[in-house]
């Protein structure tokens, strides 16, 4: 984490845009958590009738008004969402585009030892891939997570405000799930090094092939070059298939235990609501 602290002058270059588009985002989730609020509210009242026989009239104007407050709040928070992306994805992208311009200028100023030692290919890859990643840092990353965050804050509030008891059991599994992710994430930074250092040498073989084909052609050697540029993809191919085989594990872990977590909330609400109706 400490080399991301480079990142921060970039983030205090476009702090106004960046501090824009956290506030959007936290409306446009206060928006979005507006239309299940209404909805309960609007099942409330047709209960009330049920069970009252409350006026027609008023009923009817009720579910209207929150009928229009429903496609409002949707459409606000839509809208904003939009916004919202496209502020902070546009902030990875100046963001993205100055690094890469900064890299390429320190690439210029280099002597000609440094490019003995390293290849051209492995520097291509870096300012491309390696950017990438960072782009995906600064960008979906700070965007998703200011949205769970305000997302967890309200809805964990307003939880507690109903009831404590089935709250804490919602959120039991949220520790075991978070030490899953954070061992996941650790496999998957080892797995995707492998995969960055097999695309670094596919890189700088085809960027040598290029600059040497006439060598190559001198020496009749397009066979084995071939052959080894098939092993390397081969090996590329693999460690991105192993990657993603091991990414595919996030979701199912997820959705397994936040539908245990749904099990329990249901069978201990459900028996709340029958002793409550008894």
């Amino acid at each position: 984490m400490k080399s991301l602290k480079y990142l921060n002058k970039f983030f205090y270059k476009y702090r106004f845009r960046i501090l824009i588009g956290i506030l959007i985002t936290i409306i446009a989730r206060i928006f979005a958590l507006v239309a299940p609020n209404l909805i309960g509210d609007s099942i409330t009242i047709i209960d009330n009738y049920l069970s009252n026989g409350n006026d027609p009239t008023i009923v009817k104007k009720n579910l209207i008004n929150n009928i229009l407050l429903i496609i409002g709040a949707s459409i606000t928070a839509g809208f904003l969402t939009f916004i919202m992306r496209q502020t902070l994805i546009n902030v990875s992208r100046f963001i993205e585009f100055d690094l890469k311009n900064e890299i390429f200028q320190k690439y210029q100023d280099l002597d000609i030892n440094f490019y003995k030692n390293n290849r051209v290919g492995d520097l291509m890859n870096r300012i491309s891939e390696d950017v990438s990643k960072v782009r995906m840092y600064v960008g979906p990353a700070l965007m998703y997570s200011i949205n769970t965050i305000t997302l967890f804050i309200i809805i964990i509030t307003y939880m507690f405000s109903i009831d404590v008891k089935l709250t804490l059991y919602t959120v039991a599994p949220l520790p075991l799930l978070s030490f899953i992710i954070y061992k996941l994430s650790k496999k998957i930074n080892i797995k995707s090094l492998k995969v960055q250092e097999s695309l670094s040498k596919l890189t700088t073989l085809v960027q040598e092939s290029f600059s040497g084909i006439s060598i190559i052609k001198s020496y009749t050697i397009e066979d084995e070059l071939n052959k080894h540029i098939q092993e390397i993809s081969t090996e590329t191919k693999n460690r991105h298939v192993d990657l993603a085989k091991f990414q595919s594990w996030f979701l199912p872990m997820m959705v397994l235990l936040i539908g245990v977590s749904n099990i329990f909330v249901i069978y201990i609400g459900g028996n709340q609501f029958i002793r409550w109706k008894n």
